[in-house]
């Protein structure tokens, strides 16, 4: 193969270099603490405008912002620093003096990169950050733990599917992208959920009999294995029997009652909403399918980011055996991170699944296809301008997680936000090493 015309860009940010992405959020987290008393003071003032949030530690590293985008309606903005400081101030009132708003967890050791290239090769010119081989001791019983799960608990699949389950290497992908999980029970809860969240992607939508038509009913009854009916007595069992009526409802069902058994309400309800917003993607392309039409590409990037892996980085706090609390979460600069990562994530899996999607039946939308119809552009050019836009998601996942770092010195939000760039990291390892599953173009 010749070599690359593209190189990989270099992030704005001071520790690009970095051989994990999770350094660029601890090199933050550093700075923040150096700062530290002088952002607690910032953030407890009376002030509640911008200048409430710590001042970023360098000129590459931006603040959250005072005013909402030009885009936002005024009457739903809402000051950043107000809320934070009344995060960072802790509960107030009668007995509330001995109290804090999280436990103080030590956050795990930085990663090392990996002593040896990994298998597969990346995409030429990705910006992207090598991870270490996952544990294979892990990768070994999580990979045992998930094949007895789907046959045995909820009979996922006929005999002829078992090449392509095995070859999907979900545990080798999970434990990439958890490696500070603290025991297997917790890698499994993700898991679990990730081999649900793909039948039915498979099986209602894509390669194993999905179909456009009839989706919006299909993915509503799924989701009440997630988000329970509450009705009447009468009509209560029929529903509850509904939940084994196919293999998508009953992975959901059974992976949300093991993620019910560890996650708070809080992770819960925020997974419910996560797992709704991959819903409503997955039905803005299954009306495109059916219209036969093609997006112009902002819209195509819309439908992506509610239909991403958004779900995955979201709970990287249940399967790390902490929790973000809810208010930290909520705020608007971690919502932008979040979405950010997921972003990023899904065009990562558009781009390694291009030439896979292109030898199935029909015309399957990815970001390649969409650029090169909506602009005109030959189809090497597309994919190629497809890597910039990842690019330029991650330099902007990179920066917006910087400054949250910087602004927010709480360990769970460090340690929330490493966990999401781990996870970003270990999204790309597993599709660059899943030679069974992805082949890139010749296009270099």
């Amino acid at each position: 193969m010749p070599a690359p015309e593209l190189s990989p860009p270099q992030s704005g940010l001071p520790a690009a270099a970095s051989p994990t992405g999770a350094h660029v959020l601890t090199e933050a987290a550093a700075r923040a603490r150096v700062a530290r008393a002088r952002d607690i003071k910032a953030a407890t003032g009376a002030r509640t405008d911008a200048a409430a949030l710590p001042a970023p530690p360098a000129a590459d590293m931006p603040a959250l912002p005072a005013t909402p985008p030009a885009d936002v309606p005024a009457a739903g903005a809402r000051t950043p620093g107000a809320g934070l400081a009344r995060i960072l101030r802790g509960p107030s009132g009668l007995g509330t003096a001995s109290l804090r708003l999280v436990r103080y967890e030590q956050p795990p050791t930085p990663l090392e990169p990996p002593a040896a290239p990994a298998e597969g090769n990346p995409i030429p010119g990705l910006y992207y950050h090598p991870v270490p081989e996952p544990d294979p001791v892990r990768v070994e019983e999580v990979s045992q733990r998930i094949k007895t799960w789907a046959l045995d608990e909820v009979d996922l699949y006929p005999g002829d599917w078992e090449d392509q389950f095995d070859g999907f290497s979900v545990g080798r992908y999970m434990v990439a992208c958890h490696p500070d999980a603290p025991t297997v029970d917790h890698l499994m809860l993700a898991t679990r959920l990730m081999v649900a969240e793909n039948a039915v992607d498979d099986c209602y939508c894509e390669d194993h009999g999905g179909s456009p038509i009839g989706l919006g009913e299909r993915l509503l009854l799924a989701h009440t294995a997630l988000d329970p009916l509450h009705t009447t007595e009468e009509y209560q069992p029929r529903w509850a029997e509904s939940l084994h009526a196919d293999a998508p409802r009953r992975a959901y069902r059974s992976a949300m009652e093991y993620f019910l058994q560890v996650a708070s309400p809080s992770q819960a309800d925020r997974f419910r909403h996560d797992m709704a917003r991959l819903h409503m993607g997955y039905l803005a392309e299954a009306a495109w399918a059916q219209a036969d039409h093609v997006p112009e590409v902002w819209e195509y990037l819309a439908m992506r980011q509610f239909n991403n892996f958004r779900p995955c980085p979201t709970i990287t706090d249940t399967v790390g055996g902490y929790e973000l609390p809810a208010d930290l979460h909520a705020q608007h600069a971690m919502q932008r991170v979040i979405a950010l990562a997921g972003n990023a994530t899904t065009i990562v899996n558009d781009l390694y699944s291009y030439t896979k999607e292109l030898a199935s039946p029909g015309r399957h939308l990815n970001l390649p296809v969409v650029i090169a119809e909506r602009e005109g552009l030959s189809d090497r050019e597309a994919y190629l301008k497809a890597v910039e836009v990842h690019n330029d998601l991650m330099r902007d996942f990179e920066s917006a997680a910087a400054a949250v770092a910087a602004a927010c010195p709480v360990p769970s939000v460090q340690r929330f936000l490493r966990g999401v760039a781990v996870w970003v990291d270990g999204n790309h390892y597993w599709h660059q090493t899943n030679t069974f599953r992805y082949s890139l173009p010749d296009f270099w």
